[in-house]
């Protein structure tokens, strides 16, 4: 079971990193969902990728892109537009999961959004990309997160 689970969260990060690279496609060219989707679908490398979650976080990230910025922008130490388009896509898609998959723990959702960051961000990036959602997950996720409301 532990091995079948592993694979599963495997594939879950692997759809992660896809669906960052789908996002920055899709702000720097404005890119339709299922633009991105296909293109992804057909490209070679996803065998071991839940695809499933892939579509479900470009499709919601980009469908409640605004709501979800809300949700972060007020722990940025700079505008929203001044962030780097990694950085807005890792917050983006890690507000995505805070606040519509609760079935995913906070901190799960908060190391993959790292992980994320020390691959594809600049330098250090990883450290103002944990700082900021995890204020973010304190509002989200109050119930789970052990600030609650008070880091918001």
């Amino acid at each position: 079971m532990a091995s079948s689970s592993r694979h599963g969260a495997r594939a879950r990060s692997r759809a992660r990193r896809l669906a960052l690279q789908g996002l920055y496609q899709w702000q720097l060219s404005a890119a339709q969902p299922d633009d991105i989707i296909g293109q992804f679908r057909a490209a070679q490398g996803t065998r071991d990728t839940d695809m499933e979650y892939f579509e479900e976080l470009v499709r919601g990230v980009i469908t409640n892109a605004d709501r979800l910025s809300a949700a972060f922008s007020p722990h940025l130490d700079r505008p929203l537009m001044q962030l780097d388009p990694v950085e807005r896509a890792i917050c983006l898609l890690a507000a995505y999961e805070l606040s519509e998959r609760v079935d995913v723990p906070y901190r799960v959702v908060l190391n993959e959004a790292v992980e994320l960051a020390k691959k594809f961000g600049a330098e250090d990036s990883h450290k103002h990309i944990n700082a900021v959602l995890d204020r973010t997950a304190a509002g989200l996720r109050a119930t789970e997160h052990p600030q609650g409301t008070a880091g918001v």
